[in-house]
């Protein structure tokens, strides 16, 4: 019998389920926290529930780029096993773009499970980036891109068509300073990046340039980091109002609030598990769960509700979290 992956979600069945948090830090004690508490949070919950991703970007000291690149590769190396590390490299206009990638792709790649790319403005650019990875020797590394400005915005269908490409993010306050003070800096707060119009719409535009492409988007930073009532409160709306299925965390204290928040209740699970079973019982025929009518269009969404469950360290029955096992 086929993987009910296979059967209910077809062609998007091919991209991976990526964890729901995407943790970034650049300075070497917060790069070395980083990774020893994935490896914590994974013995914890028996999933790794976020990704680590060590920034070559912000974390790099002006002419300091290639110690940095050096230093992301030997702490990726000195990873745990089953860890899941990235690296966050230069824009591909930069100079140091190519010696990130000849550096961290070179020397680590085999351990990275993708490539972020910053400030991409068209397509083009992911296919500059795509090809210097390549020539790094890790032609198998997807590429996850920060969308930064309304140029980019604006091409977001098109950039999430390259097949490389595995996520979008939006980056929030470069996209509000690109407006030239258009946008109000309220728009870059926890509250005011879900009300102001333009802000909204390229959060819409990115969340759907995903979806349509089988892709995931990823919500940006909430920068009040010591307030996790904020992040969790932005968590859930980027998740429940807007399309989102992925947040970025700049500060340890913001992954579990992110984890709760983008996580399906235990009711929603228990609902999910009860359809699944029963459809799959009838070989994906329709059926009749409490008085409705369920067909392979709700199996489709009940399954992705028992993905985003065994993402966040659910616990599934044993009839169904075979499934989930590597």
């Amino acid at each position: 019998m086929k993987h009910p992956r296979e059967v209910l979600l077809g062609a998007q069945a091919a991209h991976n389920r990526l964890p729901v948090c995407d943790h970034y830090s650049g300075v070497l004690v917060r790069m070395q926290k980083s990774l020893q508490l994935q490896a914590e949070m994974m013995q914890e919950f028996g999933v790794c529930v976020f990704d680590a991703t060590l920034d070559c970007e912000d974390g790099a000291p002006v002419g300091g780029e290639a110690e940095q690149a050096a230093l992301v590769s030997e702490l990726t190396l000195g990873a745990n096993p089953g860890a899941r590390v990235a690296v966050r490299v230069h824009p591909v206009d930069h100079p140091a773009f190519e010696p990130d990638v000849a550096t961290t792709v070179g020397r680590a790649g085999h351990r990275l499970c993708h490539i972020m790319v910053p400030k991409v403005e068209s397509v083009d650019d992911v296919i500059s980036a795509v090809r210097a990875i390549d020539a790094a020797g890790a032609p198998h590394l997807p590429v996850h891109v920060l969308i930064e400005s309304p140029a980019a915005v604006h091409r977001a269908f098109e950039i999430a068509a390259h097949p490389r490409v595995e996520s979008l993010s939006f980056g929030l306050m470069d996209f509000v300073s690109a407006h030239g003070g258009a946008i109000p800096s309220a728009g870059m707060g926890s509250q005011g990046q879900f009300t102001h119009p333009l802000v909204v719409r390229a959060k819409l535009e990115i969340a759907s340039a995903c979806h349509a492409h089988g892709k995931v988007p990823s919500h940006g930073v909430v920068t009040e980091f010591s307030d996790l009532s904020a992040i969790e409160n932005a968590a859930r709306r980027a998740s429940h109002e807007l399309g989102f299925t992925r947040m970025w965390s700049i500060h340890p204290a913001q992954i579990r609030p992110i984890l709760a928040a983008m996580s399906p209740d235990v009711a929603e699970v228990a609902k999910a598990c009860e359809i699944i079973l029963a459809g799959k019982e009838q070989d994906w025929a329709p059926i009749s769960h409490q008085g409705q009518l369920h067909d392979r269009a709700s199996y489709r969404f009940f399954w992705q509700v028992l993905e985003r469950a065994h993402a966040t360290g659910q616990t599934l029955p044993s009839d169904l979290a075979h499934f989930f096992q590597p």
